[in-house]
C-alpha cells in the first residue's frame, strides 16, 4: 500500500531552513580547539550552501563529536546535511548510515535542548520516509508520531495518512495490535483530521487513504462487530463512544440485523434521537414482531420528521403497527394519510387497506345478508385496484357474492350497498361468477 504522492511533497514544507546564526555559542576555551571549531563550522556551512552534503558531513561530524554543545544550529542544519547526503548516495548501506544519523541528530538535540515540540513532527516524517519498509523500525517511528501528537495536539493533516500507513504495516507485518486497538487508532486519526478540517484544511485525500487502509486490513466484519465490540457495550451499556463506533461500522458494513447494532442504536436514539435513528430502531422492533415496542419510537420519529416524505413513511409504519394490534380503523386512517403525503406510497398504503378489508369479514358479518356480509371483499377489491395489486384483486373477487346469492336477496349487480361496520364503505355490487 503506497501513500498518495501528495505526501511526498511535504519535505520542503517540513524541513527547517538553513541556520547560519544562532544565539548561545559555546566556543571551546582552549584557543587551538576554538580555532579548529570555527574553521570546521565555517567549512560545513559552505559545503551545505553549495549542496555538497557528503563533503559537509566530515566537518559537521567533528563538531558533533568534539563540541556537541557548540550551538543548536549544528543540529538544525545537521538534519539538512545528512538528509542531503543520503539522497545523493547510491550505496544502500551508506545511505542507511546517513539516514540513521538524521535520527540520531534529533535525539541528541532533544537531550541537550529539551525542545522536542519544535521538531518531533519532522523527525516522525523522516522516520516514515526512511523506515516504512523496515518492519523492525515501524514501532519506533509510530512512537515518534504519537509523541508529536501528544506534544502539539495535532500533526500536519497530510502526515495523518503516513501515521496510519505505519500502523497498517505494523499490524500486517508484525501483528502488533488487536483489532480493537487498530480501531482506537483509526478513530484517533479521524479526530486529528476533523481538527484540521475545522481549521479549513482539505483533508479529503488523507481521510480517503486512512479509510482505504482500514478496509485493506480486513479487520471489520459483522462477526467482529457482534462478537468483539458487542460484548464490550453489553458490559458498559452507557458507553456512547463505543455505541457510536458500533453504529458507524454496522452501517458501513451493512450489519443491521445484529444484536450489538440494536443495542448501540437504542443508546444513541435515547440520548440524541434523529428521524433516522428512531425510524431504523422502530423497524428493528417491527421485524422482531415487537409492534407495541415500536409504537412510541415511531411516534417520536414523527415529531422529528422534517418533510412530508418522512411523515408519510412514519404514517405508513404506524398504520402497520395499529393493524397488528387490531386497531383497523386507525390503521386505515394512517395509511390514507401516508398516501396523501407521498403519492409514491399509494400502492403500499392501499395494499394495506385492502388487507384490512379482507380481514374484516368476521368483524362485520351480520349473518342476515350474504351480499352485505361479502361486500367487504368488494371494498377490498377497490383498495387493491387503487394499489395496482392484481393478485389481491383476484383474491378479493373470489370472495364476491354469486349471482344466485344476489338474486335470492332481490339484488342486482351494479346497485349500491353499504358495508356497514368500521369499514363504512358504499360499494357497487358485483359477482364472482
Amino acid at each position: 500500500m503506497k501513500i498518495k504522492s501528495t505526501l511526498l511533497g511535504l519535505g520542503a514544507f517540513l524541513l527547517a531552513g538553513l541556520v547560519q546564526a544562532q544565539d548561545g555559542w559555546n566556543w571551546p576555551t582552549d584557543p587551538a580547539q576554538e580555532a579548529r571549531a570555527r574553521e570546521l563550522n565555517a567549512a560545513y556551512v559552505d559545503y551545505m550552501k553549495s549542496e555538497q552534503f557528503v563533503e559537509a558531513t566530515k566537518p559537521l561530524n567533528w563538531l558533533l563529536v568534539n563540541v556537541p554543545s557548540l550551538n543548536e544550529s549544528i543540529y538544525i542544519n545537521g538534519v539538512n546535511v545528512y538528509k542531503g547526503a543520503a539522497d545523493k548516495t547510491a550505496d544502500a548501506a551508506q545511505k542507511r548510515v546517513y539516514q540513521d544519523s538524521v535520527m540520531m541528530i534529533y535525539e541528541k538535540r532533544g537531550e541537550l535542548y529539551n525542545n522536542p515540540n519544535k521538531w518531533m513532527e519532522n523527525k516522525a516524517y523522516f522516520g516514515y520516509q526512511f523506515y516504512r519498509a523496515d518492519k523492525t523500525k515501524l514501532a519506533g517511528v509510530i512512537a515518534d508520531f504519537e509523541k508529536a501528537i501528544e506534544l502539539n495536539g495535532n500533526i500536519n493533516h497530510q502526515l495523518v495518512q503516513a501515521y496510519f500507513d505505519l500502523v497498517y504495516r505494523n499490524y500486517v507485518q508484525n501483528k502488533a495490535y488487536t483489532g480493537e486497538q487498530v480501531l482506537a487508532i483509526f478513530e484517533k486519526a479521524n479526530a486529528l483530521l476533523d481538527k484540521s478540517a475545522a481549521e479549513g484544511k482539505d483533508v479529503t485525500n488523507s481521510r480517503s487513504t486512512v479509510e482505504t487502509l482500514l478496509v485493506n486490513m480486513e479487520l471489520i466484519d459483522c462477526d467482529f462487530i457482534e462478537n468483539t465490540m458487542g460484548p464490550k457495550l453489553a458490559a458498559d451499556p452507557t458507553n456512547e463512544e463505543l455505541a457510536n463506533q458500533i453504529f458507524k461500522y454496522s452501517v458501513q458494513y451493512k450489519c443491521y440485523s445484529s444484536n450489538s447494532f440494536l443495542a448501540a442504536l437504542e443508546l444513541i436514539d435515547s440520548k440524541n434521537p434523529t428521524f433516522s435513528t428512531s425510524q431504523v430502531r422502530a423497524m428493528r422492533y417491527m421485524a422482531a414482531g415487537e409492534f407495541e415496542k415500536a409504537l412510541p419510537v415511531l411516534e417520536k420519529a414523527m415529531t422529528l420528521a422534517e418533510n412530508d416524505k418522512q411523515k408519510a413513511e412514519i404514517s405508513l409504519e404506524l398504520a402497520k403497527v395499529n393493524a397488528q394490534a387490531g386497531r383497523k380503523a386507525q390503521a386505515r386512517t394512517l395509511a390514507r394519510e401516508a398516501a396523501a403525503l407521498d403519492g409514491e406510497l399509494t400502492a403500499s398504503a392501499y395494499g394495506l387497506i385492502g388487507d384490512l378489508y379482507m380481514s374484516a369479514f368476521n368483524d362485520c358479518r351480520g349473518g342476515e345478508s350474504r351480499a352485505k356480509d361479502y361486500s367487504v371483499f368488494i371494498a377490498a377489491y377497490n383498495a387493491y385496484q387503487r394499489a395496482g395489486d392484481s393478485k389481491g384483486m383476484g383474491s378479493a373477487r373470489s370472495r364476491f357474492p354469486s349471482k344466485e346469492e344476489l338474486f335470492t336477496e332481490g339484488l342486482t349487480a351494479g346497485s349500491s350497498i353499504s358495508t356497514g361496520c368500521w369499514v363504512g364503505e358504499t360499494v357497487t355490487l358485483a359477482t364472482r361468477d
